[in-house]
């Protein structure tokens, strides 16, 4: 039987994913290495290592069968793919966040325009469309934090863990958009030519996720913020 092929995230994801790998038998895959591909025989699987954007169109397309992604990417994205699992790690927050200066005087409620920076084009613009707030996007792949403080656009739209980076530039959160934990995502046609394979692998994933240790540096949910908007 050939090897399912799993698609993993580079970055914070994959550490948890691993993890929770390892319980499942795989071991030996070096992190350190600049390798892209990783085969276990043993376990039935071939791993790919991928920016986490790009873990959506390999499964889609069918390179690979299964993918490990954060909700917020599905988001953004929407993919067409199966999303069979909530892995339960990675969990952060999609937020909306200004320059304290600017939101000691701010009210929400009268914004009409606003220009924003972020990576998240989409649900930034279903965000503040919803609530009739015009919306002018600035694209950004990194560093969005950095907008506000040099004049690019005075609000962002970006994940948060702990809030700390936003904290060390100055910026405070002015709405929860949405929230994101990491997700298994499975090919449509591969889950129907490989069913067997992919259910028993999706059955084993949920066993390791239900009996694992809870993992170090998960951050803890933080309150929610308050509404822009009614």
């Amino acid at each position: 039987m050939s090897p399912l092929t799993l698609a993993l995230p580079k970055g914070r994801l994959l550490d948890p994913a691993l993890d929770l790998l390892r319980e499942l038998g795989v071991d030996g895959v070096d992190q350190a290495s600049r390798r892209l591909i990783f085969d276990d025989p043993r376990a039935g699987l071939r791993l790919l290592f991928l920016k986490p954007s790009d873990v959506p169109a390999y499964v889609t397309y069918g390179v690979a069968q299964l993918g490990i992604v954060g909700k917020d990417i599905l988001l953004e994205q929407e993919p067409d793919v199966y999303e069979p699992l909530d892995l339960g790690f990675g969990f952060c927050r999609l937020v909306v966040a200004e320059p304290r200066e600017l939101w000691e005087r701010d009210d929400p409620a009268k914004w009409s325009w606003v220009r924003v920076a972020t990576k998240y084009p989409r649900l930034t613009e279903q965000y503040f469309s919803a609530r009739g707030v015009q919306v002018e996007l600035v694209r950004l792949d990194g560093s969005v934090e950095l907008a506000p403080l040099v004049g690019l656009a005075e609000r962002i739209v970006d994940l948060v863990q702990s809030g700390e980076t936003l904290r060390v530039n100055g910026l405070v959160e002015v709405a929860e958009i949405t929230r994101s934990t990491a997700r298994l995502i499975v090919n449509r046609a591969a889950m129907k030519t490989e069913h067997a394979a992919i259910n028993g692998l999706i059955a084993r994933l949920r066993d390791g996720r239900g009996h694992a240790a809870p993992r170090p540096g998960r951050p803890r949910p933080e309150p929610a913020s308050r509404s822009p908007l009614p």
